[in-house]
């Protein structure tokens, strides 16, 4: 009975982890992430909180939105709900060029709101999804499959 029981659980624990891969990945494919990619790759994030709350009201919500998706992927990736290959396979780089562009706002927010913990696990998922690609660059899949 304890062995069936142990398996049951961990069935139950990869079926979740392949059922969040799989939101996960569909998150990725709607018009709206789409949007937002688009909205902050050619957007400059403004420096400070005060610079982001004279912006027009839809230019708040998409630099919120899309930081507020950062920071749900990386509290994903560190309870191991999902795996940082998936990131880092699909947005890896624009995790880090987009923390990049949020860094002064958010680290001057954090400052005078105060609130030391504004997209903890964003800038924690930049950095580590950096790291990797500093210190063991992968090779496109082209390449490596046969």
């Amino acid at each position: 009975g304890l062995v069936f029981g142990i398996a049951q659980v961990r069935a139950a624990a990869r079926d979740r982890k392949e059922r969040l891969t799989l939101e996960t990945l569909r998150n990725f494919q709607t018009r709206e992430f789409s949007e937002l990619m688009n909205f902050v790759t050619n957007s400059d994030v403004p420096p400070t909180h005060e610079e982001w709350q004279k912006r027009p009201a839809t230019e708040q919500i998409m630099v919120t939105q899309f930081a507020q998706q950062m920071e749900s992927l990386g509290i994903l990736v560190a309870e191991r709900l999902i795996n940082i290959d998936l990131v880092d396979k699909t947005i890896g780089s624009l995790v880090t060029t987009a923390w990049e562009k949020y860094k002064t706002m958010v680290l001057d927010s954090r400052q005078k709101r105060p609130d030391p913990f504004l997209c903890e696990y964003f800038q924690w998922l930049a950095e580590k999804i950096y790291k990797r690609m500093i210190d063991n660059p992968r090779k496109p899949f082209y390449e490596t499959s046969c």
